[in-house]
């Protein structure tokens, strides 16, 4: 089996044509993803399917973590599930396992200490009513700690590619909106972490829903049990 980045180089020469060619996404803003050097990409959750599309519009590689099922299965048709999520640039996490969440962050400041692009969704979870749900600190704890900027993404119509207990994807309008990075400056000078983590993060969600035009939930959104 081919190296992930050789497996990568391979299926991003042929995936984004082939994707932007059938979807026709909406793309705007893109400018503000950088070029070169540690960042945080910071969307909405729509539908499984969005880990794919950021990636797809996006000329730099983009890691997302994936449930680690994904990597797991056995036989010919688990060895090419296996590669194609380790093509498109994911790294397995355990979502069961309680330690899962402290490793994913460890596994993010490792990414970006490589001058990469992390993906991420503050909600932490799908949201299954289309509202935009309050966003979990992780993503501050990661801009703070590597001191890197937070790029917010904002997605539209891609829970209609891939609807909740859909085998197969279909076409659908979609929209990826890029805005400006939100910088890790003198602002969180001398605040408490926590005090700085939320303010960080409620900033940061605001701009997510200036672009996705959602309506706010002001709740947690909890991972459904199914």
């Amino acid at each position: 089996m081919p190296e992930p980045d050789r497996l990568y180089r391979a299926l991003h020469a042929v995936v984004p044509p082939l994707a932007r060619a059938l979807w026709r996404p909406e793309i705007s803003g893109l400018e503000h993803v950088p070029a070169t050097g540690g960042v945080l990409l910071a969307s909405n959750h729509l539908s499984f399917v969005d880990s794919v599309v950021i990636p797809v519009v996006v000329p730099r590689k983009v890691v997302f973590l994936a449930k680690s099922d994904y990597f797991t299965g056995t036989g010919a048709s688990g060895a090419l599930q296996r590669a194609w999520f380790q093509g498109l640039g994911m790294l397995p996490v355990d979502r069961d396992d309680p330690r899962a969440a402290l490793g994913s962050l460890d596994t993010a400041l490792a990414v970006l200490a490589r001058g990469e692009a992390f993906g991420l969704y503050p909600e932490g979870t799908r949201s299954r009513d289309g509202r935009l749900y309050r966003g979990r600190t992780g993503v501050a704890h990661l801009a703070l700690t590597a001191g890197v900027p937070v790029v917010p993404v904002g997605l539209t119509g891609t829970q209609h590619i891939q609807p909740v207990g859909s085998r197969l994807p279909r076409l659908a309008d979609v929209s990826v909106r890029f805005g400006a990075p939100i910088e890790v400056d003198d602002r969180f000078a001398g605040l408490a972490l926590g005090k700085a983590r939320r303010m960080l993060t409620d900033e940061i969600m605001t701009a997510i829903a200036g672009l996705s035009g959602q309506e706010l939930a002001g709740v947690y959104n909890e991972r459904s049990a199914s």
